[in-house]
């Protein structure tokens, strides 16, 4: 058996595994769950391998149902029949938790600081009312996604038919599922979704749909009842067992009775479902945000200290001193940030809303912005989830429209459920032709499918047709599998004649079915015989001495948009891969049939087999992962995130609930089971594969339009106490009021208000996005001194030559610094936003337009305003506005130089 808890567990994401290191809380519960799956797999395939009789007796359990007591005394001892999922928070906990991000913590130490130094400090209010507006824009995208989410729901009550012993006769009633106990015997129809984990008594004709729990496209077909039930072959996938029905299947055909066996948390099913409640694991968005909140805490806790100190020497006012660096510090910090952010997810959100997607965590936007590796289900995602017939072939394998009327004359008139294969052929022929077939046959007998023999027959009139003696000519049409038939048959057409089936045809017929195989097909066989006397009814011995017509070939075909939605996802730098629970051999035709190279496949088999350092080098390499189950899948994504990517998963059953939960932004669809769309961070309304591209680019502009403002803010509030420092340590006055200071940081964080609604470059939108704390603080330290060389020379110009060098002709000087400062950041606002020629070959949106000239507006009046007083300001003279020209071209000039050598050097700009 293989290995059931991998030697090394995988690191953070970003790190390095280290197998030494013992894994961490989050690795130590997946090792638990994964061993808790396979103990209770191992219980499952137990009672599969034992007789019937037995596991009866282990459950204590009657085929005629369990009794009141024992049901009541059940359900006291095993509770409900429910796995754990997660609810959805109340409205006061995702308030609460809207208020829990690094920023908006910086803000309130700040707010507090300030209150503790002066409570009438306006700063007090201005970064309160930025910390509310922020946590309760948040708070009411996420509520409101959140009951979106909910109302995707189906408001039913799920029942199941079970025999119980109210008294001394057994009587058949429906329950709601969560009322089912150990030892129930449950009654199966066509329709039914499977309420627990059964092992079949009896069974008839039956087909269960497994996708959910194991991918596979196509029905399953389980077992027959036998004259002595001793159980089957011992297996270590309770899904393959062709006795058991596990919770979260549901059934496409046939009938059947099987006994409880496990409910709720002890289900295959709800085993896996311990992984999807408690602290989800960190994103990259939630890593880059904490790492760019220290990056900046510890600007402040290296500048604010120096300012303090030089600021209380040089002034020897310590008092003033400490009100100077406060504000400082909040200039050093871009307060508007937790808005920023919220506005620009929220503005995802809703644009994203347009279409038809709902957006449960709004840091998903930022993650789908990110995102360079997109793993996905196979099964309705990247195919339509319908079985089709692709081709109709003589033996040689050419087409041959004579087996399509063959293999549609028996599943028209078979009169037994149809299975999914049976409506694909029906389907393909027009109606036309139905009333044709209906005017040209007359239905005799048939003989039903079973999963013994592996097919069924149905024997036809051929209306006006007369045999030699005048009788009617009966034709029997079979279609099943390709040994069986094949096995039976004496004969075969052969371009239009009938030939003897000679060992040599035989193995070419077979060579032929099993290369469709290969592709990824799955194979029927059709094939007739002429019955040589009529008679009202026949018998599975009358199938004999067949003539094999050809074969049927059937796929789960392609989504039409899905080559066109890889194509696009690959050209903007995201990565696919296929991590499925259906065979290699369907995967594989799947990829060939999108576009996607598939190259060597991995099976589950082979994941199980290697630790966790050497599946991030196959998950490096390897784009197609198949037949595989739920842990695996999460073990898949856990590698990736591991090797630095940013991971989304597209998935919609129960064996993806786990990898969505997993990964960085996990997304399904409206469609999907419950447990599946509780664990997604997005859900599409629409199975649309090109909406995940226009998601991926909003979400790239949402994080281009916040990292926007916080280079700026961040390098012009840098450039800013740089400016404050020098100016601190030779001016005999204060460079700027404290009161000027925040002032001048809210209209230029007034202007920021339009970034959510900025546009981006086409060319940034091409790669993934990632925050990246080296890159800001580098960001910082190279273009922030640029404003100090311009704030220096304008200090130059106020000393020497407005003659501002005086403590009674400082007014004079605040006031050409202020405008100075407040123009060239607000400025600085159009030569960063792009790494093109701002107003040449990229401009800004129209609100970025209007709310920086606005901002430019107003600090060119407020020294001229009723206001100035207020804020010790005064009147410039108009000697001094050429100055200010100069010094705003120079500025730009110098800055978009600076650019250009930036981009070389770092080959990177936002």
């Amino acid at each position: 058996m293989n290995k059931l808890i991998p030697q090394v567990r995988l690191a953070p994401p970003g790190d390095t595994p280290n197998p030494r290191t013992p894994g961490g809380r989050r690795e130590r519960k997946a090792a638990e769950l994964e061993t808790r799956t396979r103990e209770v797999g191992a219980r499952l395939a137990g009672f599969s391998a034992s007789p019937a009789r037995d596991v009866l007796r282990e459950l204590g359990a009657s085929t005629r149902g369990l009794r009141q007591d024992q049901v009541l005394e059940r359900h006291e001892r095993h509770g409900a029949n429910v796995v754990a999922h997660e609810k959805a928070p109340h409205w006061t906990w995702q308030l609460a938790k809207s208020f829990w991000n690094p920023f908006i913590g910086v803000l309130v130490v700040l707010a507090a600081v300030m209150f503790w130094q002066d409570p009438a400090d306006p700063g007090v209010l201005i970064l309160s009312a930025m910390v509310l507006i922020s946590a309760l824009l948040r708070f009411w995208q996420e509520f409101r996604s959140t009951r979106s989410a909910q109302a995707l729901k189906a408001l039913v009550t799920t029942t199941c038919a079970v025999r119980r012993r109210w008294s001394e006769q057994a009587g058949t009633e429906e329950v709601p599922m969560e009322d089912v106990v150990p030892g129930d015997i449950v009654l199966l129809a066509a329709g039914d979704m499977v309420p627990a984990d059964l092992r079949l008594i009896t069974a008839k004709d039956l087909m269960v749909s497994q996708a959910a729990l194991s991918g596979e496209s196509l029905p399953a077909a389980k077992a027959d009842t036998r004259g002595h039930d001793y159980g089957q072959k011992a297996t270590t996938d309770p899904v393959e067992a062709d006795n058991l029905c596990l919770m979260g299947t549901s059934v496409t055909s046939g009938t059947a009775t099987g006994v409880v066996v496990a409910t709720g948390t002890d289900t295959y099913f709800g085993s896996m479902a311990g992984a999807l409640v408690g602290d989800r694991p960190q994103t990259s968005f939630d890593l880059g945000v904490k790492r760019v909140s220290f990056l900046l805490i510890r600007f402040m806790l290296v500048m604010v200290p120096i300012v303090l100190a030089i600021n209380g020497f040089t002034k020897g006012d310590w008092n003033e001193a400490l009100l100077f660096a406060i504000s400082v510090a909040v200039g050093l910090t871009p307060e508007m940030l937790p808005m920023v952010v919220s506005a620009n997810l929220a503005r995802g959100a809703v644009a994203m809303s347009r279409h038809k997607v709902v957006v449960k965590q709004l840091n998903a936007i930022q993650n789908l912005g990110a995102m360079d590796v997109l793993c996905t289900d196979k099964t309705g995602t990247l195919t339509e989830d319908r079985i089709v017939l692709d081709r109709y072939l003589d033996v040689h394998g050419h087409e041959d429209a004579e087996v399509l009327e063959y293999a549609y004359l028996n599943s028209h008139f078979q009169t037994g459920l149809r299975n999914l294969m049976d409506q694909a052929v029906i389907d393909r022929v027009d109606e036309a032709e139905e009333v044709v077939v209906d005017t040209r046959y007359t239905m005799v007998d048939e003989i039903p499918f079973d999963f013994a023999r592996r097919r069924m027959s149905v024997v036809l009139n051929r209306n006006g047709l007369l045999g030699d003696v005048g009788r009617p000519e009966h034709v029997m049409v079979t279609k099943g599998a390709v040994e069986e038939v094949l096995g039976l048959c004496t004969h075969m057409m052969d371009r239009g004649e009938r030939v003897e089936l000679t060992d040599q045809l035989r193995a070419h017929a077979t060579f032929v079915s099993e290369r469709h195989n290969r592709e990824g097909l799955r194979v029927l066989a059709v094939a007739t015989r002429a019955m040589p006397t009529a008679r009202d009814t026949y018998a599975v011995a009358d199938e004999s001495e067949l003539t094999l017509v050809g074969f049927l070939a059937f796929l789960d075909p392609p989504k039409k948009d899905a080559a066109d939605a890889l194509r696009a996802l690959a050209e903007n730098g995201v990565a696919v891969k296929v991590v499925t629970g259906d065979n290699e051999l369907v995967a594989a035709r799947v990829c060939a049939d999108v576009g996607l190279e598939a190259g060597e496949l991995i099976t589950g088999a082979t994941v199980d087999l290697v630790d966790d350092v050497e599946l991030i080098r196959l998950a490096r390499t390897t784009t197609v992962f198949a037949k595989v189950n739920p842990v695996q899948k999460a073990r898949i994504v856990r590698a990736l995130k591991a090797d630095g990517h940013t991971v989304g998963f597209l998935g919609d059953g129960i064996n993806d609930a786990a990898a969505l939960r997993e990964a960085d932004v996990g997304v399904s669809v409206d469609t999907a089971v419950d447990i599946a769309k509780e664990s997604a961070d997005i859900i599409l309304l629409e199975k649309d594969l090109m909406v995940l591209e226009q998601g991926m680019l909003m979400g790239r502009q949402t994080f281009g339009n916040t990292i926007k403002y916080i280079k700026m803010t961040a390098s012009s509030n840098f450039g800013n106490v740089f400016s404050v420092l020098v100016a601190s340590a030779f001016l005999p006055f204060q460079p700027m009021l404290a009161i000027q200071l925040l002032v001048q940081n809210l209209c230029y964080d007034i202007s920021q208000l339009s970034i959510p609604w900025d546009r981006m470059d086409k060319e940034y939108l091409r790669k993934p996005r990632k925050w990246d704390a080296k890159d800001i603080g580098r960001f910082m330290i190279r273009i922030g001194p640029i404003s100090s060389i311009f704030d220096i020379t304008t200090f130059l110009v106020m000393w020497y030559v407005f003659s501002a060098n005086t403590v009674g002709e400082q007014t004079l000087f605040h006031s050409g610094w202020f405008v100075e400062g407040l123009l060239s950041q607000t400025l600085i606002v159009h030569m960063i936003r792009t790494q093109k020629i701002p107003f040449i070959q990229s401009r800004a949106s129209l609100p970025v337009l209007v709310m920086t000239g606005s901002i430019m507006l107003l600090g060119l009046w407020l020294p001229f305003s009723p206001l100035a007083s207020a804020l010790s300001l005064q009147p410039l003279p108009m000697s001094y506005f050429p100055w200010l020209i100069g010094t705003l071209l120079a500025y730009c000039a110098l800055t978009q130089g600076v650019k250009t050598w930036y981009i070389r050097r770092y080959h990177s700009w936002l």
